[in-house]
């Protein structure tokens, strides 16, 4: 199977500063430095990720809890710091890498300038998110000035799950990045789409991860329980319609259940290439698509084709 090029879109990297920022909030989140492959991550080892998987190009994006464990002014500078770390890798490694740049929030005026420098001045491929910030998700009216912006701008906007801050350790011998990860994806998604967001800011482009979290599952009973709800004048389209528009990568979701319902649900052109390193290996992506035995048109679209139809540099 003759595959042109493979863009995995969920792929992290660690500037020095972050790492040390990392150190103040252990375990937490899952985005701990003791991760194995976390605290010593450097640029090499993600090309030798890259070159073993035959994958040409990688978005990368940072992993929980993005530029946000520190001061408003520190978190900025961050923000900053990352954005600018992964401009010298693009440019270092040409052809190599993207980014969805890491944004401040919920700093919503220092989001505002990040973007401005984000897309205008290291032209970054789009903007990196997380699906819950304290005790709001991304459909909280306090953010609407940041999408009504990112919606002018017609940006590409990835979003990163975590677990917020109602359902940390909810359970002692559970780690929360087993269950409350995937779980906030659908509570931000939902979000999204009963408060009005997806519907009245349309020119966003939305990735989410980890095939949806939860709802490819529940698309039915979401679109069936949710038909008689109020608030749903916000999807005068339908709320099947704005699940289906949305990217979902395949990140620690490339098993057959999750890809079938996946795949069920949604359109081709939607799904995406990505893998979670170094949390989890682009090959594991790759087996994934490959046992299910999908037409080579659909390969292509998943491993590539889909992400230079999102992507300029990769056209």
């Amino acid at each position: 199977m003759a595959i042109e090029r493979r863009v995995d879109v969920h792929h992290h990297f660690y500037p020095p500063q972050y790492l040390e920022a990392m150190k103040s909030v252990p375990g937490r989140e899952g985005g701990g430095t003791a991760f194995p492959g976390v605290g010593q991550w450097v640029p090499a080892r993600t090309i030798e990720e890259m070159d073993k998987h035959n994958t040409q190009t990688a978005i990368l994006s940072l992993s929980p809890p993005g530029p946000r464990m520190l001061d408003i002014e520190g978190n900025r500078k961050l923000a900053r710091i990352c954005n600018d770390y992964a401009a010298k890798m693009i440019q270092d490694y040409p052809g190599r890498f993207g980014l969805f740049a890491p944004m401040p929030m919920p700093d919503v005026d220092g989001t505002l300038k990040e973007i401005e420098y984000a897309l205008d001045v290291i032209k970054a491929d789009g903007i990196g998110l997380m699906t819950s910030y304290g005790d709001k998700w991304v459909g909280d009216p306090a953010f609407d000035p940041v999408f009504e912006e990112l919606n002018r701008r017609k940006a590409l906007v990835y979003i990163h799950p975590l677990a917020a801050n109602c359902s940390l350790n909810l359970i002692d011998w559970v780690p929360d990045a087993l269950i409350e990860y995937p779980h906030d994806t659908s509570r931000a998604i939902l979000s999204l789409l009963f408060s009005g967001t997806l519907a009245r800011l349309p020119d966003i482009r939305f990735i989410f991860c980890h095939g949806g979290g939860t709802i490819p599952m529940l698309a039915g009973r979401i679109n069936h329980s949710g038909s008689n709800r109020k608030f749903l004048d916000r999807a005068p389209k339908g709320i099947d319609y704005e699940l289906r528009k949305l990217h979902y990568d395949i990140a620690l979701a490339s098993f057959k259940p999750s890809l079938s319902a996946l795949f069920e649900y949604v359109p081709v052109s939607q799904v995406l290439l990505g893998s979670d390193y170094p949390f989890s290996s682009i090959g594991l992506s790759l087996k994934g698509i490959e046992e299910m035995n999908l037409p080579e048109a659909t390969v292509d679209a998943v491993y590539g084709g889909n992400a230079a139809r999102l992507i300029p540099r990769l056209k």
